[in-house]
């Protein structure tokens, strides 16, 4: 199903190690709205949805796991060099304590991951405006991190994936008036 390109869909460049920008990123590394949370989200959906849409999952799904790098790649990035005492300072010391400078799916919060942070109903319109509010969140989410970065290098990636949310957001819109349209014509589902 993948084939797996060993490069970022988008740069990531990294000129100074600033451990409270990555604690902010880690909201959307492990967070509600997170593109880990998105990724699980779509593929686990694609099993209830018709036939018509399930690509529309998949490509961005795995899209999603790119994402997902790109964030690893620049919390990584961030924290190698910091020290305990810098981690510390920027609210990553619990962190530090329990994962060293290893990535670990949590929020900008330290609140670890869970499930609990997706749906699936198992109505593809009611699970596709699901997604498209994921897409809106996790948007808003990329605007609010570049509003309190200073760093130009982290913010031109940031704004490269907060622009492939709005990106989804139109692809999963497109698919609820495809699934409507059938619904309606169909009196399916």
């Amino acid at each position: 199903m993948w084939v797996y390109e060993k490069k970022l869909l988008y740069p990531v460049e990294v000129k100074e190690c600033n451990p409270k920008l990555a604690r902010y990123i880690a909201e959307q590394y492990g967070g509600a709205d997170g593109e880990l949370a998105a990724a699980l989200r779509y593929m686990n959906q694609r099993y209830t949805v018709p036939d018509k849409v399930i690509g529309v999952l998949n490509d961005i799904a795995t899209e999603e796991f790119s994402h997902l790098e790109m964030l690893a790649t620049m919390i990584y990035k961030l924290t190698k060099d910091a020290t305990p005492e810098q981690l510390e300072e920027a609210g990553l010391g619990a962190h530090y304590v329990n994962h060293g400078h290893a990535l670990f799916y949590e929020n900008a919060a330290g609140v670890p991951f869970t499930t609990t942070y997706f749906q699936a109903k198992g109505d593809p319109i009611a699970d596709l405006y699901e997604d498209i509010a994921a897409e809106e969140k996790a948007r808003a989410t990329y605007q609010w991190i570049i509003d309190i970065s200073d760093d130009a290098w982290i913010n031109d990636s940031l704004k490269f994936l907060r622009e492939r949310e709005n990106v989804h957001s139109l692809r999963f819109r497109e698919a609820v008036e495809v699934l409507k349209e059938e619904r309606d014509r169909k009196k399916i589902f």
